[in-house]
């Protein structure tokens, strides 16, 4: 009686029906938790989300099983509707824009153009997605991994692509922080010394009634142009003028701080979570990884390169570096350009000339999908 209760006790863990692929996701999934704690690689995303893909595939926890004969789904089978519902990453837009400050991109509008460039990663990826057989509705969600930026590649993929918003999204956010990884050599090959150690010179002031003005602005035009776009770019909007109005402090906070904090921890930890290793360890799932960071460095290298373009037509007043932040990924891309530079040239400081491009890219991000979903969805 005892030894089959052993027997029946034994055959109910998980060391006794972990899989091999599972047993391979659990180890991705600690090489990632170490990447975030000990090399500091955007620990706020890549934290969550290796924990994430460590739930996931403990054998018999079923955090992400659906409720079934009259049992209640698993924790992060219900936190995970926020995703499939796309209803996290508008809230996330909310705080990037109760966090950034738009003056960089208002005081010097041409670096619009660093972000939109840094976008073209998006199509050509597109493309060749569909040259690679993927479904063209698969393929726009893939192709939306080049902008760097989680929140609109989930938005999209639940919309176009649902049954890819597992990969896509962890491709996405593994993208994001490996951006100071990714981003360096791209930037060097592309650049010469001398340009890389251009200091530009100091902005002009921006206005408050120039902040105040701008995401009303940007919303209406961007409304009456891509409607489908409104859910990205009105949150992003309404959280930056929660900062830059100055009568609603409390709510600016709370955007910048406790709401995203906590749609960051269930939507990592989630995303992170669809990495089970059923889902995960599959060629598909690799292409759409290779093909992600291809979109990305295409992105990367498209920014660089029109920045040089800027670089000859201002006669040097225009570092390239900046460039490289129009993929999005605020503030990550910019800090990247920043660093890059002063690598050069330590009196350099592009931080807030990289912003520009920075916001831009995101914006640039959520018109592209919209863009994607009106032609598409």
């Amino acid at each position: 009686m005892i030894i089959d209760k052993l027997v029946q006790f034994w055959q109910s863990t998980g060391f006794a029906c972990a899989t091999p692929g599972q047993v391979l996701m659990i180890a991705v999934s600690l090489f990632l938790i170490y990447l975030a704690i000990v090399k500091k690689y955007e620990p706020l995303l890549l934290l969550p989300i290796s924990f994430g893909m460590l739930l996931a595939n403990i054998p018999g926890a079923n955090l992400m099983a659906g409720p079934e004969g009259g049992q209640p789904g698993g924790l992060l089978y219900y936190l995970y509707l926020g995703v499939k519902n796309g209803i996290y990453p508008p809230l996330i837009f909310l705080g990037v824009g109760a966090s950034t400050d738009f003056g960089p991109l208002i005081a010097n509008p041409k670096t619009l153009l660093l972000g939109a460039a840094a976008q073209f990663g998006i199509f050509l990826t597109f493309l060749g997605a569909i040259l690679l057989g993927f479904p063209i509705l698969q393929a726009a969600a893939i192709g939306i991994i080049g902008g760097a930026d989680g929140p609109t590649a989930i938005y999209l993929t639940t919309r176009l692509a649902p049954e890819l918003l597992g990969p896509i999204a962890i491709a996405a956010y593994s993208y994001m922080a490996l951006v100071p990884i990714i981003q360096p050599p791209i930037m060097k090959a592309l650049t010469t010394k001398k340009e890389r150690r251009i200091v530009m010179a100091q902005q002009r002031p921006v206005s408050k009634k120039e902040k105040i003005l701008f995401p009303i602005i940007v919303t209406i035009l961007t409304g009456l142009l891509l409607p489908s776009a409104v859910p990205l770019i009105g949150m992003l909007m309404l959280g930056n003028l929660f900062r830059e109005s100055g009568v609603v402090e409390r709510l600016s906070k709370t955007a910048q701080n406790e709401l995203t904090n906590i749609i960051v921890i269930f939507l990592g930890t989630t995303v992170g979570a669809t990495a089970s290793a059923e889902i995960f360890l599959r060629l598909e799932t690799l292409k759409i990884i290779l093909l992600g960071l291809i979109a990305f460095s295409i992105g990367t290298a498209a920014g660089v390169l029109f920045g040089k373009l800027m670089c000859w037509l201002t006669k040097g007043k225009i570092n390239p570096l900046i460039g490289s932040a129009g993929v999005s990924a605020v503030p990550m891309a910019a800090r990247v350009s920043q660093e890059v530079g002063a690598q050069e040239n330590p009196n350099n400081y592009l931080l807030m000339h990289a912003m520009g491009p920075n916001v831009a890219g995101v914006i640039g991000s959520a018109i592209a999908a919209g863009i994607l979903l009106s032609l598409l969805g």
